[in-house]
Formats: structure tokens, C-alpha cells, sequence
């Protein structure tokens, strides 16, 4: 999917792949396995790297959502380009992004901030431990 996505975004571009390639400031040949899916699980950096010149964004690519609106007034501030790159250059991988992802969404669930609403007035305190594992 993420290959489809960028093939397609690229064409719409009227980008060629060793054009994207260059913009991007990686290979023409990996460029060229990802986007026929021969490799399947490029890094946030590199995927970064893409998104960038095709004005898109790596949760467009994942699959997560629609094509971003380039024009629109709510756009990523500084500090949240800031954590996110910071995050990127640590390693952490999709798989980890996906989890804390999830992570949030469950407890937000939990809390009857998500879809839920506890009908009750009273909030009930609770307590989660986390243990993270990730591989590098």
C-alpha cells in the first residue's frame, strides 16, 4: 500500500522516479522496491524524506488517512515538527508509532473520552503500568 501511495502521488507530480529520487536524497533503486513493494517497511526517515517533495505526509503513506490539505490554516507548529523529527532520528520505528498510537486511543477509551461516555457523574481514578519493549 505505502508503494501504491507513493507511486501514485509521484505521477500526479509529474515526477520521475530518479527526479523524486534526488528530491528526496534517496536511492532510485530503493526508491524502486518500495514503490513495487518489494520492500515493504521503509524507516520513518525515509519515509519522511518522501513525503516531503510529494506534499504529503507519512500517515497519508501508512494508509491512515486522506491526501493532507496542503492549504489548509492548520498545519503542524514548529514544536510538533520538532518532537516528531526528534522521534525519528531516535529510531523509532512505524510499528512503535502505531502503538503508541493505539496505546492513547485505548486509554482514552478507558477514560470515556473516545465514542464511550461513562453516564455516571463519578470518575474513577485509575493506575496503568506500561512496559515498552522495543527492538533496535
Amino acid at each position: 500500500m505505502i508503494g501504491e501511495r507513493i507511486k501514485s502521488l509521484r505521477e500526479k507530480k509529474g515526477y520521475s522516479i530518479t527526479k523524486l529520487a534526488d528530491l528526496a536524497g534517496v536511492s532510485k533503486s530503493y526508491l524502486s522496491y518500495i514503490e513495487r513493494n518489494m520492500q515493504n517497511n521503509p524507516s520513518l526517515q525515509v519515509m519522511a524524506k518522501i513525503a516531503a517533495p510529494l506534499d504529503s505526509n507519512i500517515e497519508y503513506l501508512l494508509g491512515e488517512e486522506n491526501l493532507p490539505k496542503i492549504h489548509e490554516t492548520e498545519q503542524l507548529d514548529e514544536e510538533w515538527r520538532a518532537i516528531l523529527k526528534q522521534a525519528v532520528e531516535e529510531g523509532m520505528s512505524k510499528g512503535d508509532f502505531q502503538a503508541l498510537k493505539d496505546l492513547i486511543k485505548s486509554n482514552m477509551w478507558k477514560e470515556g473520552l473516545l465514542e464511550y461516555r461513562d453516564s455516571s457523574d463519578e470518575k474513577k481514578k485509575t493506575s496503568n503500568i506500561i512496559i515498552l519493549h522495543i527492538d533496535n
